[in-house]
């Protein structure tokens, strides 16, 4: 399994926007094969002390994080192709370029350690 994680910097004045275009991609992800584990936003983190003090700091309060999976990254590449040919899928990210709810994203690949 190959799971993905995309870290995005949004746009604090258009997390409604960025809501609506995550609930897009949540349903073409299942659509082509990938099982989507969530959108997961900015929320109110208490003032707790961090368990290793000195190295851990707090986040910025703009980040937000989609995690999806497919079995393996050939699955994941296939999506990609068939993500690129649907209307759906043009339609969500014409639906970034209007609204302009993230300003950068990051992508990473994790595996599960079991």
């Amino acid at each position: 399994m190959t799971t993905c994680l995309i870290r995005y910097v949004l746009d604090p004045a258009k997390t409604a926007e960025f809501a609506h275009y995550g609930r897009m991609w949540i349903k073409l992800v299942e659509r082509f094969g990938g099982t989507h584990h969530g959108y997961f936003l900015p929320g109110e983190g208490p003032a707790a002390a961090f368990s290793f003090p000195g190295v851990g700091s707090a986040g910025p309060p703009n980040v937000a994080i989609a995690l999806f999976s497919f079995p393996d990254l050939a699955a994941y590449e296939r999506y990609r192709q068939c993500a690129a040919d649907d209307d759906e899928a043009r339609a969500a990210t014409t639906y970034f370029h209007e609204t302009k709810c993230f300003l950068s994203y990051e992508r990473s690949f994790l595996r599960p350690l079991t």
